[in-house]
């Protein structure tokens, strides 16, 4: 694994994943990438499970939202003196497998956002899902003034210039969008994608992600921000430009 770039953690926010969680951290551990594991008032086996391995794990009582599981993750990481994160959800739709692609890019691509971009085997995406997400990236992406494949993944690189938006008033789904426009907007951070598969399996619970009302919030918080910033009109011609894909060099 490229190990020029910035001293980095992994964050796995989770909610009931007993599971599949004991697998995903066990995957990444054997990476060597350190670990710290959010979870959001789980009511099963989650944080017990988690507690027997060489992680921080970090443990809500009540449920507060995958945004504030972030925020919180985040924080601890900055208090430990981490520079970068890497985050992935703990139902194993995301691969350690993938993590040294979107490492190697973000030595690649320094002051960039890197998104594990769910480009591949889009046939086992759920039709809804896939809609839902298709009105997210067109939106988020005009909002960023600049195009990004997959705002939706949660599979993510966070350069430190992200993490110092940690404090956004964004909440549950919402955060991640959130993040993403700010550290464009604000921060002018860059998007790359590194191409990963979509994996909708029967072994994966069901998504706590709600097509209907997330996306409404998130729709909502949008075209807000879009409003906000201004340059509509250049902004959406800039969002429609191609994204980058990790291995090709950004224009200029």
């Amino acid at each position: 694994m490229n190990t020029a770039v910035a001293r980095w953690c992994v964050l796995i926010p989770c909610l009931n994943e007993e599971a599949a969680i004991r697998s995903v951290v066990e995957s990444v551990l054997a990476l060597g990438a350190p670990v710290i594991v959010i979870d959001d008032g789980s009511d099963d086996r989650t944080p017990e499970i988690v507690g027997t391995l060489p992680v921080t794990l970090l443990r809500h009582t009540e449920r507060h939202g995958k945004g504030e599981a972030l925020r919180h993750g985040f924080r601890e990481a900055l208090l430990q003196g981490y520079d970068a994160v890497l985050t992935m959800d703990g139902d194993g739709q995301h691969l350690a497998s993938d993590i040294p692609r979107i490492v190697n890019a973000a030595a690649q691509y320094p002051d960039h956002i890197v998104v594990g971009a769910r480009m591949l085997d889009r046939a086992q995406q759920p039709k809804g899902r896939r809609r839902a997400n298709a009105v997210a990236d067109w939106g988020i992406s005009w909002a960023c003034a600049q195009p990004v494949a997959d705002t939706q993944s949660g599979q993510r690189w966070y350069p430190r210039a992200a993490l110092d938006l940690v404090d956004l008033p964004a909440q549950n789904f919402v955060f991640e969008a959130a993040i993403l426009i700010a550290a464009s907007r604000e921060k002018k951070l860059g998007v790359v994608s590194v191409p990963i598969a979509s994996r909708y399996h029967d072994e994966f619970r069901g998504s706590h992600f709600r097509p209907v009302r997330d996306v409404t919030r998130i729709t909502t918080y949008t075209i807000g921000r879009v409003i906000y910033y201004g340059n509509i009109l250049a902004s959406h011609r800039r969002s429609r430009a191609a994204p980058i894909i990790a291995g090709d060099r950004p224009a200029g």
